[in-house]
């Protein structure tokens, strides 16, 4: 039982790591219907930055986030400006293609830069147990993660529904023709979208950096999780991507408790498959108004 309950817990703080890891995925899906493949390249190109900022240049930690964080949102307008949006009117396979163009891109610069040696973040949590018993523990870094997940959820879902730009966003994801006849042009409107995204991105690749060792291919692993986090929400729910996580974490952590590590992966998955039987769209998919 101490087990069970040790491994839920777990679950539940790996769960907000995995939210953050998809929630821009989600967020560029549900705004423009566009699958990024270069999600977690993006993700983990930030992680590098913030590795040379931090780790090579002595920088403060945090604001080696804020730099990268610029750095990033300049690279991602750009890319959604004269790349995506070029080609997203055209349907969706050109934007598509043009996301795995990007991915193939960004890995093969930072092998070229970085080799393909592992990487990782020394973060001011890193080794340290907010609780340490007998029956379980739990990493100040964990905890960390899941709780800057929870609150960039939270804030992002108060800038959806609170902003002007977060009502154009979902005014020009409901009805591009009528969000346009009222004025907001929508393809400006998925560069500030891309750029939220980014940010999300930034975040998630310092609290990934802090906690997994990294290396220049390794967005293809997290592109497949915020493919099942987003999935199992619901795709373009950012409360969903939250939920998403959390069942994907307890469950991968459930997983390797009864049927061992090798398994972890592989539970996930099928629970994630058995939810999709029951709720083709997800928990909390609002894709059903395209």
């Amino acid at each position: 039982m101490d087990l069970f309950v040790s491994a839920v817990i777990q679950g539940v703080l790996l769960g907000g790591l995995f939210a953050i890891i998809g929630v821009g995925l989600s967020l560029v899906f549900g705004i423009m219907g566009l699958t990024n493949i270069a999600h977690g390249d993006i993700m983990i190109l930030a992680s590098f930055f913030i590795m040379v900022f931090s780790v090579q240049m002595g920088i403060n930690l945090f604001v080696a986030l804020a730099i990268t964080i610029v750095v990033m949102v300049v690279i991602g307008a750009a890319m959604q400006k004269f790349l995506i949006n070029r080609v997203i009117t055209k349907g969706a396979e050109p934007a598509l293609l043009v996301t795995f163009g990007i991915s193939i891109i960004i890995q093969n610069i930072l092998t070229l830069i970085f080799n393909a040696d592992s990487r990782i973040i020394k973060g001011p949590f890193s080794d340290v147990n907010v609780v340490s018993t007998n029956w379980v523990s739990i990493s100040a870094e964990y905890l960390m993660n899941c709780l800057v997940a929870v609150g960039v959820i939270i804030a992002l879902s108060l800038v959806m529904k609170k902003t002007y730009l977060g009502r154009s966003i979902r005014a020009a994801s409901s009805n591009v023709t009528a969000a346009e006849f009222m004025g907001v042009n929508t393809l400006k409107t998925y560069v500030y979208a891309m750029c939220i995204a980014v940010v999300t991105s930034c975040v998630a690749g310092l609290l990934v950096g802090q906690t997994f060792v990294f290396y220049p291919y390794s967005g293809t692993q997290y592109l497949i999780i915020a493919f099942g986090v987003v999935v199992i929400g619901g795709m373009g729910s950012i409360v969903g991507t939250l939920l998403g996580g959390l069942i994907l974490g307890v469950s991968q952590l459930l997983g390797a408790l009864f049927f061992g590590n090798g398994y972890m992966i592989l539970i996930g998955y099928i629970v994630m498959l058995v939810l999709l039987t029951f709720r083709p769209r997800g928990l909390l998919s609002n894709m059903a108004r395209k």
